[in-house]
């Protein structure tokens, strides 16, 4: 009797796994489709087929790095013999910083002093710079500039200023006190005065 039991057990277990899940997944595939479960079925089908794309096309190729300049450090004291009249302007005095040698051309740094009285004749010529940064603070006194596309802008002691590469400006005034720190990426560059 006992094993009238056994083989009745057997005969209603399944004939094997796989013969299981073929007739789940049978049914599973038979019920309508939800439209999120659309939805992501889509997505997947979009996102495998990007992913070929790109793939396909191969990596791109990383830039190459250049060589950095060996650079070395540059320490500058006030001197007042240090102040030049040998920069752009000849209405101005330079204290040059020692950046450019010490960067190897990679940058300027430079105190100016513009000297007083301002003639606008001499001073007021609109012209722009190519460079790749360039950038004053206002150490002492008072200068107002002209700037396109910003306009007349007075900048005090402790004020700022960038002038994006290629910007057409000018200085209109100044105190006849006035220091600027004025720093340049690169150390040498070209300055193009335009006729108004």
């Amino acid at each position: 009797m006992a094993k009238a039991k056994t083989r009745k057990r057997k005969a209603n277990k399944p004939a094997s796994r796989a013969a299981a899940k073929s007739r789940a997944a049978a049914r599973k595939s038979a019920l309508p489709k939800s439209a999120a479960r659309k939805g992501a079925a889509k997505k997947l089908a979009a996102k495998s087929t990007a992913r070929r794309k790109l793939k396909s096309k191969g990596r791109a190729a990383s830039p190459i790095k250049r060589a950095r300049p060996k650079q070395r450090v540059a320490i500058s004291h006030h001197r007042e013999e240090d102040f030049k009249a040998d920069g752009l302007r000849a209405y101005a005095r330079y204290r040059d910083l020692g950046v450019a040698d010490a960067s190897a051309g990679a940058a300027r740094a430079h105190v100016i002093r513009l000297m007083g009285p301002c003639d606008p004749d001499v001073v007021s010529k609109l012209h722009f710079h190519d460079v790749d940064f360039q950038m004053v603070y206002v150490l002492k006194g008072w200068v107002k500039t002209y700037m396109e596309g910003i306009g007349e802008t007075m900048f005090g002691e402790g004020s700022s200023w960038t002038q994006p590469p290629g910007i057409k400006h000018l200085i209109m005034d100044y105190s006849d006190d006035v220091e600027l720190l004025e720093v340049i990426l690169p150390a040498d560059f070209k300055t193009v005065e335009l006729a108004v």
